[in-house]
C-alpha cells in the first residue's frame, strides 16, 4: 500500500512542481517514448547481462515485495512458536515418535496446522535438519550452531541478491541517461542551421535524457532496491527465530525455556505477549491431548 502511495507522491510532486512552476510537459512527453527506449532499454540490456535467468526470475519476483511487504505477521511467528513447541515436547517424551513428523513434514499432523509455515520449503527443511541432527546425540551442540548460522547467512546472501542487482541498475541509469542526452546533443548539433525556436526544443528533448535516467534511479530503482532489501531481512528474523529455539532445544534447556527465548528473540513489533503466547501453548496441548 505505502509503495503506491509513495509513487503517486514522487510523481506528484516532482511533474506537479514543474508545472507550477510554469514547466510545459509538450517537450517532456514528444521525447520521452525515445529516451525511455534508449536508457530503459539499455538499462535492461545491462541487467541481462549480470545475471543468470534464475537471477532474473528472482529479481522480478522480489519486486511484489515493496508492495507486499514482509511475507511473516505476527500471527505467524506465534504459530512458529506453537509448532517448535509441539516438536520439542514430542521429541523429549518420545524420540522414535517424532521422526515420522521430520521425516515426512507434508503428512505430519503437527505441521498440518500451521499450512503457511508448511508451504515454506526452507523454514521446514530448517526445523527438520535440525530436529534430526539433534536426535544424533552431537557430542557439541555448538556443530549444529554453527552448521545454522552458516546456512541461514547463506540464504540471507542469496536473498538479498534482487536487491543487489536493483541498486546496481539504479547507479548505471544516470550515466545511460547522460548517454541518451549526449545522443541528443549530437542529434541537435546536426541541425545547427535550423532557427532557436527549433534548436531550443531539440536541446531540451535531449536535457530529457539526463533527466530520465536520474529520475529513474533515484525516485524509483534506488527506493525498490532499499525496500526489497528491508523486506529480505524482516523476513529474515523469521529464521533466526528457529535457530535461538532449536539451539536453545540442543543445550537441553526446558521446552518452556526454549519457546521463551525464541519469543525474547522476535522483533519486538512481531513478538507476541507472554500471556498470548501462554495461552496459545495451552490450547496446542489440549488440542494433543
Amino acid at each position: 500500500m505505502f509503495g503506491l502511495i509513495g509513487i503517486v507522491v514522487i510523481f506528484v510532486m516532482v511533474f506537479g512542481g514543474y508545472l507550477a512552476a510554469g514547466g510545459k510537459l509538450g517537450i517532456i512527453m514528444k521525447s520521452l517514448p525515445f529516451e525511455m527506449m534508449m536508457i530503459g532499454g539499455a538499462a535492461v540490456g545491462a541487467f541481462l547481462i549480470s545475471n543468470d535467468l534464475r537471477a532474473i526470475k528472482h529479481t522480478t519476483k522480489d519486486i511484489g515485495k515493496v508492495f507486499k511487504g514482509p511475507k511473516w505477521k505476527p500471527g505467524d511467528y506465534r504459530d512458529l512458536l506453537c509448532l517448535l513447541f509441539e516438536l520439542i515436547r514430542l521429541a523429549r517424551a518420545n524420540p522414535v515418535a517424532v521422526e515420522e513428523h521430520i521425516e515426512t513434514p507434508q503428512d505430519s499432523s503437527i505441521f498440518s496446522k500451521y499450512p503457511k509455515i508448511l508451504t515454506d520449503k526452507e523454514a521446514v527443511n530448517l526445523i527438520c535438519d535440525t530436529m534430526r541432527a539433534a536426535s544424533m546425540n552431537y557430542d557439541d551442540p555448538h556443530q549444529v550452531e554453527e552448521v545454522l548460522e552458516k546456512r541461514i547467512e547463506a540464504n540471507l546472501h542469496h536473498a538479498l541478491h534482487s536487491s543487489h542487482a536493483l541498486q546496481t541498475v539504479a547507479d548505471g541509469l544516470p550515466a545511460l541517461g547522460i548517454v541518451a542526452a549526449v545522443l541528443g546533443v549530437i542529434k541537435t548539433m546536426g541541425s545547427i542551421d535550423q532557427p532557436p525556436e527549433i534548436l531550443g526544443k531539440m536541446i531540451g528533448g535531449a536535457l530529457v535524457g539526463t533527466f530520465l535516467g536520474v529520475f529513474l534511479a533515484y525516485g524509483l530503482v534506488a527506493p525498490f532496491a532499499t525496500k526489497v532489501k528491508a523486506v529480505v531481512e524482516e523476513d529474515g528474523h523469521f529464521y533466526q527465530l528457529i535457530r535461538e529455539v532449536l539451539v536453545a532445544n540442543l543445550y537441553a534447556h526446558p521446552t518452556n525455556m526454549c519457546i521463551e527465548v525464541g519469543r525474547q528473540n522476535t522483533p519486538s513489533h512481531h513478538r507476541p505477549s507472554f500471556s498470548e503466547l501462554e495461552d496459545a501453548l495451552k490450547a496446542t496441548k489440549q488440542e494433543a491431548a
